[in-house]
């Protein structure tokens, strides 16, 4: 797995290490920052570790997020490496409202152009419209919302799916999840 590090003006971006663990806990237990992620907060250091193993080792495009001063992970971002290139992220919240998301999101979306992905998609729940309003300043498109029974965490989401075609098909929209459930709609009033 190659070892990409991008630099932003105030970020470094890199892959997770074995010594992230405590980074990892402090953003993933936090029940705030983890409310909207599709996973329940983990407990301790040792579940910590299992996330890493599981999730963040590895993956082609996920990515420490972390400041230049120290270097330590206050946040990730991903892209799927699947046909929906979904793309999703978090932040400690002690860093939000500085425009660490969209700035990290800018980066790294540049890296999955040049590697020749064709569009990227994400989601958001209604009820975090914020994470939609970073979706718009990076350049994505809302297309459609539609409602999801949420796993593992079993209660009913209005996910809205926004989408960025990097390859010149502006028409283009992943449709996967329009297909996938039955209550499917588009709003006017984004």
């Amino acid at each position: 797995m190659d070892n990409i590090r991008i630099e932003t003006d105030r970020l470094i971006l890199r892959r997770f290490e074995e010594d992230d663990i405590e980074a990892i806990y402090l953003l993933f237990s936090d029940d705030e920052v983890n409310a909207f992620l599709p996973w329940y907060p983990v407990k301790d250091r040792n579940e910590a570790r299992d996330f890493f193993e599981k999730r963040l080792k590895g993956g082609k495009y996920c990515f420490a997020i972390c400041r230049k001063e120290d270097d330590f992970p206050v946040g990730y971002i991903h892209a799927e490496e699947d046909d929906s290139h979904d793309f999703g992220y978090a932040l400690r919240k002690e860093y939000w409202h500085q425009g660490i998301v969209s700035e990290a999101s800018s980066a790294v979306i540049e890296l999955l152009r040049e590697e020749g992905l064709p569009y990227i998609t994400a989601t958001h729940d209604r009820n975090n419209p914020r994470s939609g309003a970073v979706m718009k300043r990076i350049g994505m498109g809302y297309c459609y919302s539609y409602k999801e029974q949420w796993q593992p965490k079993n209660f009913p989401v209005i996910f809205r799916m926004y989408q960025l075609n990097f390859d010149g098909q502006k028409d283009r929209v992943y449709q996967k999840y329009w297909n996938l459930y039955d209550e499917h709609f588009v709003e006017t009033d984004i």
